[in-house]
C-alpha cells in the first residue's frame, strides 16, 4: 500500500512538470530584432532618382479599436453603423476585412496590429494575466515606436489597459479600463468617449489610440444578436462620426488619418479565441476627407459581400496595418513585420517611382527576416538564376531574383511591372513566414512528453485490481480509443460524439451485465422490468442531455434544446418552471441538512435524529438562501440574456432589474458561507458527543455536496440550470445500481467528460464563458475571477466527480426490484417501492464506509484507488496531446485545433484533476469519515 501511495504522488507531481516543460517548449518565447528600423539605401537609388523620400500623405492618426468588430457589424445590411456606410459610398473610406490569425484575443491581436508580425500562442495566457509585463513592447519596433520617436511624437490612449501593459511609457496622457469585467456594458466605453472631445482640440499628439471594450462585453453576455447589440453599434457609429467631423472642421486634423478596426470577430456564441470565420474576420476601414481626393476612390455603391460568410469588399491580413500606417504617415515599417502595404493606398503617390520606392522598402524590410531563416540562400541585389524547385526558400530565393530583374530592366522607370514583382514577393513571403513563425524547443517538448509518459507508469503501478475484469478491459479501451483521437484534428474538434457514444455504450453493458444477473420474479412484466431498469433510466437521461446544447464545430448550429427556450412561444415558461423545480429540489434538500444541524445545537445525543420540528426550523432558515438565489439567476438573466424571460412578469422582471445583481449575489455566496460553517459545526459537536466512538455516517460530505450545487447553480448559465435537475436523476438511478469501484470511477470519468461538453463547451478557447465570472465582483480580481470563471464552465464536472466520492462511500446494493428473500407479503410493497423515497434515505449513509475498509484502510483505500485511476486516465489523454502536438507541430491547424486542445487538456489536468478530484475530492473522502 506504502509503494502504490508513493507512486500515486510522484504521478500527479509529475504533470505539472510535464506540463510546464512542454508548455515552455510549444509556446516559446520569440526572438526579435531589437532597435527601431531607419531608412536605407535599396540597391537601385541611383537607376531610379531617389534622392529623399516622399511626402507622406498623412501627419496624424486616429486608431480607433472596437473590441470584437465582426466585419458584418460595420458592413452588414443589419448593421447599426450607416454612417460609416455612408462615407464608404462617399469614396471617403476604404472598406477592408481584415483576418485576423489565431488566437484571436485581444494581446496577441494588438501585437499583430503593431508589429505587423504573428504572435506567438502564449499571448492567450498572458492575455488573462492582469498584471503581466512579459509580453511588454517596449524594446520591440512598432508603429508606435516610430511615431513616437518622429520629431514632436506624442501618443495618448484611452481604454483597453492591455496597450498600457504592451506600451509602458509611451502615453503622454491616458486612462485604461480593464477590459475583463464583462458585465459593464456602458461606463467601459463612457470613460473613453470623455476624453474624446478635449483631445480633439488638442494639437500637440500626432497619435490616438482609441479601444472601446463595450461591444465585446455584449457579445461575451448577449451573443451577436443580443438586445444590447444595435444600440451598442449606433453608439460607436456616432462616436466615427464626431471623430470625422473634426477632422473635417479642425486645421490642426486637416492631414489626419482615421482607422477604424475591430482586434478579431467573434462566434455565434459571442465568444472568440478560436478560428471560426466569424472570429478571424474584423472589420478594418480607413477613413479621411483626403482619401477620396488623393486616391481617386469613387466609392462603393451597395455592399460587396466576398466568398465567405463574413467577407466584405478585399480581404487583407491584420498584419498588413503596420506597413500601410508606416507609409501612409512617412516612417519606416517596424523590423519585425511580415505585412504588405495594402494594395489599395499605392494610388496616393502618383509617380511610379515612389510606388515602387514604398514597396522596395516593404520588401527589403521582410527580406532581412526571410534571410534570417534561411541564412544558406542566396538573396542578393546582383541577378543569378536560381531554381524555383526545392522547398519554401528556393521559392523565395526564386521570387526575389525576379524582382532583382526586373528592377534592372532600363526599359522603364516607372513599369507596373516593378508592383506587380514585389507584390508577388511579399505575398508569397508573407505566406511562407507566417506558417513557420513558430520556434519549437524541441527537446522540451520530448521531455515534457516523456515525463507525462513516466507518470502514466506511476500511475499505473499505483492502481489496484480492477473488478470486474470486464470493466478493467471497458475503461482500458476507452482511455486507449480516446487518446488515439487526439492524432485527427476533426476528432479534437468533434470530441463530444465520442463520449457520448462511449457513453451510452457502458450503460447498456451495464444493463446486460445485471441483466445476466437478475433473475426476474414479474412473469410477464420482464420486458417493462428491463426498460425501467435503473441502467437504462440513466441511459434515456443521458440521451436528453447530451441534446441539451450543440456543441463542436460540425454541428454548431444545429437545433437543440435550450434553443427552444429561447425561440418558442412558451419556452421561457418550461425553462423557469424547470430552473424553479431545480432550485426548489436543491432547498428541500438543505433544509434536511439545516434541520439536522438545528438539531446538532439543542439535542443532548450525539446521534439523536431530527424531528419534524428540526426540519421546520431548517426549512425557515434555507428557504430566504434558495429563494435569493433563484432571483439572482433570474435578474441576472433578465440583464444578460433578456430572450430567456419572455413571458416572465414584466413587473417581476422591471423589479429584478433594479436590484444590484452584485450585492444579491455577495449575499447569496455569505449566506453558503455560513450554511456550511453551520453545518461542519454541528457534525464536530456530534462527534465531540461521541467521544470517538464510530457513528458519524458521512451526513456532512451529503451536505456540503449539496450545498456545491447550489454553488455551481449560481455559476451556470439559466439554460443549463435543469442539467443539474437530470443530473439528480442520474445520481437516484445510480444508486440503485451494483457498481464496483471500477465501475464508479469509469461512470464518473464518462459523466464529467459528457456533461461538460453537453453544457455548450467544446475544445475552442472561444467556448469559454466569462458570463458568471464576475458573480459577486466589483473589480477585476485575477484569482478570483479565475477561480469563477474555471467553476462556470467545469460546473458539471465538478458536480460528477463529487458525487463520485459520495457513491463510493456506499456500495451496499439497494433493493431495486423485488427482494426475492422476502415473505410473500411484502412483495407488492417492495415492487411499488417509491424509488426517489429509497435514494433519499440511502443519500444519508452515501459516505459510510464498510468495517473492514475503515480497519484495514483509514477510510481511503477505495478513494486512492479511485484517484490512481482517474491520474492514468488525465495522464494518457495529457500524454497523447502532447504527442500530437510534438508530431504535429507543423500541421495546418496546430493552432487553430492542437494547441487549444493542450491548453484545455491543462486545464483538465491541473483545475479538475488536482484541483478538483484530488483536492476536493479528497476533502469530501476526509469528513464523509466524520
Amino acid at each position: 500500500m506504502a509503494s502504490r501511495t508513493l507512486f500515486l504522488v510522484l504521478a500527479n507531481l509529475l504533470i505539472p512538470v510535464a506540463i510546464v516543460i512542454f508548455g515552455t517548449g510549444f509556446f516559446p518565447y520569440k526572438p526579435f530584432m531589437p532597435g527601431l528600423a531607419t531608412y536605407g539605401p535599396l540597391g537601385w537609388d541611383e537607376e531610379m532618382g531617389w534622392t529623399e523620400e516622399p511626402e507622406a500623405p498623412f501627419n496624424k492618426l486616429v486608431f480607433m479599436v472596437v473590441d470584437a468588430l465582426r466585419s458584418d457589424f460595420v458592413f452588414g445590411e443589419e448593421s447599426g453603423m450607416k454612417y460609416v456606410q455612408s462615407l464608404i459610398e462617399s469614396g471617403a473610406a476604404l472598406p477592408f476585412t481584415a483576418h485576423a490569425t489565431s488566437p484571436t484575443i485581444t494581446m496577441p491581436r494588438i501585437k499583430a496590429i503593431t508589429t505587423g508580425s504573428v504572435p506567438s500562442f502564449l499571448d492567450v495566457i498572458l492575455n488573462f494575466l492582469e498584471s503581466d509585463t512579459t509580453s511588454s513592447l517596449a524594446k520591440q519596433d512598432t508603429w508606435l515606436a516610430q511615431m513616437r520617436a518622429k520629431e514632436g511624437g506624442k501618443l495618448v490612449m484611452y481604454g483597453d489597459d492591455t496597450w498600457l501593459k504592451l506600451f509602458p511609457g509611451f502615453f503622454e496622457r491616458a486612462d485604461g479600463t480593464t477590459s475583463f469585467f464583462v458585465s459593464d456594458f456602458t461606463e467601459v466605453d463612457n470613460n473613453v468617449t470623455r476624453h474624446v472631445p478635449e483631445e480633439l482640440l488638442n494639437s500637440d499628439w500626432n497619435g490616438m489610440v482609441l479601444h472601446y471594450l463595450g461591444l465585446d462585453h455584449i457579445g461575451h453576455k448577449m451573443g451577436p444578436k443580443g438586445p444590447q447589440m444595435m444600440p451598442k453599434q449606433i453608439e460607436m457609429d456616432g462616436i466615427v462620426q464626431q471623430i470625422y467631423e473634426a477632422i473635417e472642421n479642425e486645421e490642426h486634423l486637416s492631414k489626419t488619418l482615421f482607422v477604424l478596426a475591430g482586434d478579431h470577430g467573434m462566434n455565434e456564441g459571442g465568444n472568440h479565441g478560436g478560428s471560426s470565420s466569424g472570429e478571424t474576420s474584423a472589420a478594418l476601414v480607413f477613413m479621411s476627407p483626403r482619401i477620396k481626393q488623393i486616391t481617386g476612390a469613387k466609392g462603393f455603391q451597395g455592399t460587396i459581400k466576398g466568398a465567405g460568410e463574413y467577407e466584405y469588399y478585399e480581404t487583407v491580413e491584420q498584419s498588413d496595418i503596420a506597413p500601410t500606417i508606416a507609409g501612409l504617415l512617412g516612417f519606416p515599417i517596424p523590423r519585425n513585420n511580415l505585412g504588405v502595404f495594402i494594395k489599395g493606398f499605392i494610388r496616393c503617390w502618383e509617380d511610379g517611382r515612389d510606388r515602387t520606392r514604398l514597396l522596395l522598402q516593404n520588401a527589403k524590410q521582410v527580406k532581412k527576416i526571410v534571410e534570417a531563416t534561411y541564412p544558406s540562400l542566396y538573396f542578393g541585389n546582383s541577378f543569378r538564376q536560381v531554381p524555383e524547385s526545392g522547398g519554401n526558400g528556393q521559392r523565395l530565393a526564386h521570387q526575389w531574383q525576379k524582382v532583382v530583374q526586373v528592377m534592372t530592366d532600363p526599359t522603364s522607370l516607372e513599369s507596373q511591372a516593378h508592383v506587380d514583382e514585389i507584390y508577388k514577393f511579399l505575398y508569397d513571403a508573407q505566406d511562407t513566414l507566417s506558417t513557420t513563425a513558430s520556434n519549437y524547443d524541441v527537446p522540451k517538448l520530448y521531455l515534457g512528453t516523456l515525463l507525462a509518459a513516466i507518470s502514466c507508469v506511476f500511475a499505473f503501478l499505483s492502481m489496484g485490481k480492477l473488478t470486474p475484469f470486464s470493466s478493467g478491459i471497458f475503461l482500458a479501451l476507452t482511455i486507449l480509443l480516446h487518446s488515439v483521437s487526439m492524432f485527427a484534428s476533426s476528432y479534437v474538434e468533434e470530441e463530444h460524439l465520442f463520449w457520448y457514444f462511449i457513453t451510452a455504450s457502458w450503460f447498456v453493458y451495464l444493463v446486460i451485465r445485471e441483466a445476466s444477473e437478475w433473475r426476474p420474479t414479474w412473469g410477464s412484466q420482464w420486458l417493462i422490468g428491463l426498460l425501467v431498469h435503473p441502467a437504462m433510466m440513466v441511459l434515456y437521461l443521458h440521451r436528453i442531455i447530451q441534446r441539451w446544447n450543440q456543441t463542436g464545430q460540425k454541428y454548431a448550429g444545429a437545433p437543440d434544446i435550450v434553443h427552444i427556450f429561447s425561440t418558442a412561444g412558451f419556452g421561457s415558461a418550461v425553462l423557469w418552471s424547470l430552473i424553479g423545480a431545480t432550485y426548489l429540489d436543491i432547498t428541500t434538500r438543505l433544509s434536511q441538512h439545516t434541520g439536522r444541524c438545528i438539531c446538532s445545537f439543542v439535542e443532548s445525543k450525539p446521534d439523536a435524529e431530527p424531528t419534524d420540528w428540526h426540519r421546520f426550523a431548517g426549512t425557515f432558515f434555507v428557504l430566504p438562501l434558495g429563494a435569493t438565489a433563484f432571483i439572482f439567476k433570474l435578474a441576472f438573466t433578465a440583464q444578460d440574456a433578456p430572450e430567456l424571460t419572455r413571458g416572465i412578469s414584466e413587473g417581476l422582471v422591471q423589479w429584478t432589474n433594479s436590484l444590484n445583481l452584485v450585492g444579491v449575489a455577495r449575499m447569496v455566496f455569505s449566506a453558503m458561507a455560513v450554511t456550511s460553517v453551520s453545518m461542519i459545526t454541528g457534525e464536530l459537536s456530534r462527534a465531540r458527543a461521541r467521544k470517538g466512538k464510530r457513528g458519524g455516517h458521512g451526513h456532512l460530505a451529503v451536505a456540503l455536496f449539496d450545498l456545491s450545487t447550489l454553488f455551481l447553480m449560481t455559476q451556470t448559465k439559466a439554460e443549463n440550470i435543469p442539467l443539474f435537475l437530470l443530473f439528480r436523476l442520474q445520481t437516484v438511478f445510480l444508486t440503485h445500481l451494483s457498481l464496483t469501484p471500477t465501475d464508479i470511477t469509469t461512470t464518473i470519468l464518462l459523466l464529467t467528460q459528457t456533461s461538460f461538453f453537453a453544457s455548450g463547451n467544446n475544445n475552442a478557447i472561444s467556448s469559454i464563458s466569462l458570463s458568471n465570472a464576475y458573480n459577486g465582483i466589483s473589480s477585476y480580481n485575477p484569482l478570483l475571477v479565475a477561480l469563477l470563471v474555471f467553476a462556470s464552465n467545469w460546473a458539471a464536472p465538478i458536480y460528477w466527480s463529487l458525487f463520485g466520492v459520495l457513491l463510493l462511500g456506499s456500495r451496499e446494493r439497494l433493493t431495486r426490484f423485488n427482494d426475492t428473500n422476502a415473505v410473500d407479503d411484502n412483495k407488492t410493497e417492495s415492487r411499488e417501492r417509491d424509488w426517489v423515497t429509497a435514494e433519499r434515505a440511502h443519500l444519508t449513509h452515501l459516505a459510510r464506509t464498510s468495517p473492514r475498509t475503515r480497519d484495514n484502510e483509514s477510510g481511503g483505500g477505495e478513494w486512492q484507488d479511485h484517484f490512481a485511476r482517474g491520474t492514468l486516465a488525465v495522464s494518457v489523454a495529457l500524454t497523447s496531446v502532447m504527442t500530437a502536438c510534438t508530431v504535429l507541430r507543423a500541421h495546418l491547424f496546430v493552432w487553430s485545433v492542437f494547441s487549444p486542445k493542450f491548453l484545455m487538456g491543462v486545464a483538465w489536468a491541473a483545475c479538475w484533476h488536482l484541483g478538483v478530484m484530488g483536492g476536493l475530492g479528497g476533502a469530501v473522502q476526509w469528513v464523509g469519515r466524520w
